[in-house]
């Protein structure tokens, strides 16, 4: 294997591990500079809103998973004002016991919050 190709990789390794003990951060294909950002303090908030307001999952034929589309048939929220400023842009849907943030004009999965 080439050492360039090792040396890239672990730099790759090593700053998506430091990214997420910080905050969680994907870059998608959704867009080419589309970057979603969700502070730890904002997951545990959006973990508490699914419970208390008993979110319903929706139902799908299709695993939703980043990068995939949406199918028309399942209604986009409107992500709550206090999930946090970075995530206002966004709708989202329930499903699979995670919440799934979604780009309104195209529909992609942009982040799941874990």
């Amino acid at each position: 294997m080439n050492k360039q190709v090792v040396a890239i990789s672990i730099a790759l390794f090593l700053s998506v591990g430091a990214a997420h003990a910080q905050s969680t951060t994907i870059t998608t294909g959704a867009a080419p500079s589309v970057t979603v950002t969700v502070e730890p303090e904002y997951r545990e908030r959006i973990k508490s809103y699914v419970i208390e307001n008993h979110v319903r999952p929706v139902e799908s034929r299709e695993r939703i998973v980043i990068g995939t589309t949406v199918p028309e048939e399942v209604e986009l929220r409107a992500v709550p004002s206090d999930w946090g400023p970075s995530v206002a842009r966004y709708r989202y849907v329930y499903s699979d016991n995670h919440v799934m943030l979604v780009e309104p004009s195209s529909r992609k999965v942009v982040q799941i919050v874990e």
